[in-house]
């Protein structure tokens, strides 16, 4: 009698192709971001809201647990998470890009459904990052500055700008920063779109990433600085100017994306 079972073999998905980015890919990639902003305005306006209203709710938290040494710490860390929230706004400029009509109900269940997705896992990386900075500065808190009296924000500043400890720890402050802030760029900000846009696990997507900023590391490093730039105007006035930056950036970087990455080829 023969053996009618049929043996399942997993394809992993193929690993979309990576295209080279200019400075003018980035400047085309913004212009075309402002422009979803201005032709949806309300999703932006929701979407940065929402990163407002977190960063608010952190900072008069800190305050009510008499931490204002942690606020500026905070307020620098608390923008990696952006990309996360910014999954939204990938959805509009997916639609405005295909002609489809934006439905608030249908943009907010793409959004619900990637807890079931590669996605979620990718959060769980950024949180981690964002919770080893915190702890970090914390750590340089204890080792630079444990003996200082810090019970405001003017007498934080104060001390870090005139005294020697307070100086080393921006110094070793800025230097670790700058490397969390370097790796979960690369990490992220090709792949949360992709993660969004495809079938992809996590690993795969974050790889893709790290390709896309080696093969173009100027032009993508220079929008790294960019993001950073605008994120610090934009949490000047108590993280307000974050309504509009925020979906700006995130409008922008999915157009980056849609740049960077090959068109998934279709298999006969």
């Amino acid at each position: 009698m023969e053996d009618n079972e049929q043996t399942v073999t997993y394809l992993p998905p193929k690993m979309p192709d990576v295209n080279a980015v200019t400075f003018q890919t980035v400047r085309d990639a913004l212009r075309a971001g402002i422009d979803d902003f201005l032709r949806a305005p309300l999703f932006g306006l929701f979407f940065g809201g929402i990163f407002t209203a977190g960063g608010l709710f952190i900072l008069v938290s800190l305050i009510y647990l008499k931490m204002p040494w942690m606020i500026i710490p905070v307020a620098i860390g608390f923008p990696l998470i952006g990309p996360f929230v910014a999954v939204g706004l990938y959805e509009v400029s997916r639609r405005l890009s295909a002609g489809e009509p934006l439905v608030w109900k249908e943009v907010l269940l793409v959004m619900f459904r990637q807890r079931e997705r590669q996605l979620s896992w990718m959060a769980f990386v950024v949180l981690f990052i964002f919770w080893m900075w915190i702890y970090q500065v914390r750590l340089l808190l204890a080792l630079f500055l444990g003996f200082k009296s810090m019970s405001t924000i003017p007498r934080f500043v104060e001390i870090v700008t005139t005294t020697q400890e307070g100086m080393l720890f921006v110094g070793v402050g800025t230097l670790s920063g700058a490397v969390l802030s370097i790796f979960l760029f690369s990490a992220t900000v090709i792949s949360m779109p992709l993660l969004l846009d495809r079938e992809l696990d996590f690993v795969s997507a974050m790889i893709i990433s790290f390709k896309t900023v080696l093969k173009s590391p100027a032009p993508m490093i220079g929008w790294g600085v960019l993001v950073v730039a605008l994120a610090i105007i934009g949490m000047i006035p108590a993280f307000l100017g974050m309504i509009i930056i925020l979906p700006i950036l995130g409008h922008t970087t999915w157009h980056l994306y849609v740049a960077a990455i090959g068109p998934e080829k279709q298999t006969a």
